[in-house]
C-alpha cells in the first residue's frame, strides 16, 4: 500500500526533473514502435515484393528498430546510432523504400534525444542525421531531399520544444517549493516568536514576585501554560494542513479554531497577561473575510504585538484598530514605547517587519511601519478583499 501511494509522487518528481516515468517510457515505446511497424513495415512489405530474397532480412531489421526504441528514453544516443545504421541497411536492401521512411525510427530517437540531452549533443546528432541527405537527393531529387531534411529538422525541433516545456515545469516547481518554504517559515515564526516573547515576559514577572506574591506568580505560570498550549494547537493545525500530522482526530482533544480576526480578543488577552494594556477597536464585520486576508491580518497584528514586547522600551499600552470596509480591511497597531534608534532601523530590515510586508504583498495589499514623531511605533496595513484568494 505504501509503495502504491508513493508512485504518483515519484512520477511527478521525475517529470519535474525532465525524466520519463516508467509508465511514460512504456507509452512512448508502444507509440513509436507501433508507428514504425505500421508505416515502415508496410513500405517494406510493398517494396519487398520485387526482392523476395531480401524481404526477410529487411523485416528483421524493421523489427530490431522497433525493439531498440524500447531504450530510447534511457540511451537515446545509442538507439539513434543503431536505428540510423539499420535504417540505412533497409534502404540499401530495398531502394524502393524512401530514405525518410527507412530512417523513421532514427527520427523518433532524434526527437527523444533532443528533448532529454544537452543541446550540444542534440545538435551533433542533428548534423549526423543530415549527412545521408545526398542519398535522398539521388533517389528522389529535390523533393526527396526537402522531405528528408524537413522531417529531420521537425523531429529535432519537437524535442527542443519539449525540452523548453520541461525547463518551464522545473522552474515553476522550484518557485513553488521556495514560496511554500517561505510560507511555512512565516507561519512558524509568527507562532513561535509571539508565544516565546509572551512566555519570557511572564517568566520574568513570575520570578520577580515568586516569594512575596506567590498567587501572582501562579497566574503568570498559568498564562505561560495557556500560551504554550495555544501555540501547540496552532502548530498541530499547521502540520495537519501540510499532511504531516497523522494522528487520529477526536481522541479526547478538542480541535482549536485556526488563526482569525475572530480570535483577536484572545490574542490581545495573551499580551494583557504580561501587564500591558491593550485596546481593541473594531469597525465593520470581519467574520466573512477571505481566508487569506483574514489570516494575513491576524498574523500582522500578532507580529506587531511581538515586536512591541521584544523591542519597545517602556511600552505600557497597545492600541489595535481593525476597520472592515467594502473593498479592503485596514489594520493599525500603535504602541507608546520610547523612541529608539535601533527600532527605527528595524522598520526596514527586521525579519518580523519584512514578514509582515510580505504577507500584505501576497494578498495584494500594502504595509508601512515606523516610529511616530512623539514616541511609539505604528504598523498600518491595507489588505484588499476583492479578488483575494
Amino acid at each position: 500500500m505504501a509503495r502504491s501511494s508513493r508512485q504518483p509522487d515519484d512520477s511527478l518528481a521525475q517529470e519535474a526533473r525532465g525524466e520519463l516515468s516508467p509508465r511514460a517510457a512504456r507509452a512512448l515505446w508502444w507509440g513509436t514502435a507501433g508507428l514504425v511497424l505500421s508505416v515502415l513495415g508496410t513500405s517494406v512489405l510493398v517494396a519487398g515484393t520485387e526482392h523476395g530474397r531480401r524481404l526477410p532480412v529487411a523485416v528483421a531489421l524493421v523489427l530490431s528498430q522497433a525493439c531498440a526504441l524500447r531504450w530510447q528514453a534511457r540511451a537515446p544516443v545509442a538507439v539513434l546510432a543503431a536505428n540510423a545504421a539499420t535504417g540505412l541497411a533497409v534502404w540499401a536492401l530495398l531502394p524502393a523504400v524512401t530514405l525518410t521512411g527507412a530512417l523513421l525510427a532514427a527520427q523518433f530517437a532524434l526527437c527523444v534525444l533532443s528533448a532529454t540531452r544537452p543541446r550540444r549533443v542534440s545538435v551533433r546528432a542533428l548534423v549526423a542525421m543530415c549527412l545521408p541527405a545526398p542519398l535522398a537527393f539521388g533517389a528522389g531529387g529535390v523533393a526527396g531531399l526537402a522531405v528528408y531534411l524537413l522531417t529531420v529538422v521537425l523531429a529535432w525541433t519537437a524535442g527542443q520544444w519539449r525540452r523548453a516545456q520541461q525547463a518551464r515545469t522545473r522552474a515553476e516547481t522550484r518557485r513553488a517549493v521556495v514560496e511554500e518554504r517561505a510560507r511555512i517559515a512565516r507561519e512558524v515564526h509568527d507562532i513561535v516568536a509571539h508565544t516565546l516573547s509572551v512566555m519570557v515576559v511572564q517568566a520574568g514577572a513570575a520570578d520577580d514576585v515568586f516569594t512575596e506574591r506567590p498567587e501572582q506568580a501562579r497566574q503568570a505560570l498559568r498564562a505561560i501554560d495557556t500560551g504554550a498550549r495555544s501555540a501547540l494547537g496552532e502548530l498541530r493545525l499547521l502540520l495537519r494542513a501540510f499532511g504531516a500530522d497523522t494522528g487520529e482526530e477526536g481522541t479526547g482533544e478538542q480541535r482549536q479554531p485556526g488563526p482569525s480576526l475572530v480570535r483577536l480578543n484572545e490574542l490581545a488577552d495573551t499580551v494583557r497577561a504580561t501587564g500591558m494594556t491593550v485596546h481593541v477597536h473594531r469597525e465593520g464585520p470581519t467574520d466573512g473575510l477571505p481566508a487569506a486576508v483574514d489570516l494575513a491580518a491576524y498574523r500582522i497584528v500578532q507580529e506587531a504585538f511581538t515586536n512591541t514586547l521584544r523591542h519597545a522600551a517602556g511600552a505600557t499600552e497597545l492600541s489595535v484598530r481593525v476597520t472592515a470596509e467594502r473593498e479592503c480591511v485596514r489594520v493599525m497597531v500603535v504602541d507608546n514605547g520610547r523612541p529608539q534608534q535601533g527600532r527605527s532601523a528595524a522598520a526596514g530590515t527586521g525579519r518580523g517587519l519584512v514578514g509582515m510586508k510580505e504577507r500584505a504583498r501576497l494578498v495584494g495589499g500594502s504595509l508601512r511601519a515606523g516610529p511616530l514623531p512623539g514616541g511609539g511605533f505604528e504598523v498600518a496595513a491595507r489588505l484588499p478583499t476583492e479578488g483575494a484568494s
